[in-house]
């Protein structure tokens, strides 16, 4: 096993570390906030949602206390909407069964509604110095680069984490290592001349062919969209079952076998997600009892409906 230099990429993290709103101001839960939040958002957008979400609901319980519809709303584009149910349950979860207190372990972090393996070892590490490995795209990827692996396992990533931990520091060497990833060890362009790793890097002569994507083969879908528009220019909306498609987010009539009889067809709609591609046909009709769409939580979608309308 290649044992990297922790102590070179401990002093370069300490060095170039970027200033984050969860590392300038550190408590746990603004640390989870960030996990969550940056799991699939990119850094940039995450760190504006960040900021708002924390300054409404600056502790656990001031999100327990709130509904789930605020905390969506507060939520709009930022995509992966279940991300906001499942972390208001764990608020509403923390508040009544740990006093209002993040719990500290691996373990008991682990049960709380919409965290996995990934969330609760960052979260016990950073927070609670908790000596447990993370493992996330960075770290997959800096670990098939310096074993020259093109196709590593999660046991094989994690296993490797695991063996490199740094456990007097495990925050940091965490964050080390997925700013390494994120910073140098990048996808196509890395630098692998700056990289204060780079003596163990075995795959450091073709780094760039390290690790083989992971192919992701889209589905398409199809869907129509009748917005229907009152006497006051207002669409109605309603509000998405629990589960499925934009689950508790509002927006207008859709559906795969939505009839549009009667209906004015306005244009089409491509809009992809991680997995899947949507095309939706986008239909105009008179109604009767629409809402203020700025009152409601809506999904990047739904808010490119209503721009196409002319509602937005």
């Amino acid at each position: 096993m290649v044992m990297m230099n922790q102590g070179a990429l401990l002093s370069w993290y300490r060095r170039v570390e970027r200033p984050l709103p969860w590392r300038l101001n550190p408590s746990p839960w603004s640390i989870l906030l960030s996990e969550i939040l940056l799991q699939q958002t990119q850094m940039e957008r995450g760190i504006r949602y960040h900021t708002a979400l924390l300054e409404r609901f600056p502790t656990v319980q001031s999100m327990a206390e709130s509904s789930v519809d605020e905390v969506l709303h507060l939520w709009q584009g930022a995509g992966y909407y279940s991300r906001a149910r499942r972390l208001h349950a764990l608020a509403v979860e923390v508040v009544q069964s740990h006093g209002g207190v993040l719990p500290e372990d691996y373990d008991s972090l682990l049960k709380l509604p919409g965290i996995g393996p990934y969330t609760a070892a960052a979260v016990a590490s950073i927070a609670f110095m908790e000596p447990v490995a993370c493992v996330d795209g960075n770290i997959r990827r800096v670990m098939a680069r310096q074993t020259n692996q093109e196709e590593p396992s999660p046991t094989q990533v994690q296993s490797f984490a695991n063996e490199q931990l740094h456990e007097n520091a495990p925050g940091d060497w965490n964050q080390a290592m997925m700013e390494l990833g994120a910073l140098l060890c990048r996808p196509r362009n890395p630098s692998c001349e700056e990289c204060p790793v780079h003596d163990t890097c075995l795959g450091r002569s073709r780094a760039r062919e390290l690790p083989r994507p992971k192919k992701i083969k889209k589905k398409t879908e199809q869907y129509n969209c009748i917005v229907r528009v009152d006497d006051r220019g207002l669409p109605e909306l309603h509000q998405r079952p629990d589960t499925g498609l934009f689950a508790g987010l509002w927006g207008p009539e859709m559906g795969s076998d939505l009839g549009t009889e009667g209906c004015d067809h306005v244009g089409t709609i491509r809009h992809l997600l991680s997995h899947r591609e949507l095309i939706v046909s986008v239909w105009k009709s008179k109604g009767k009892n629409g809402i203020d769409s700025e009152t409601v939580a809506l999904s990047t979608l739904d808010r490119r409906i209503l721009e196409l309308v002319g509602l937005l």
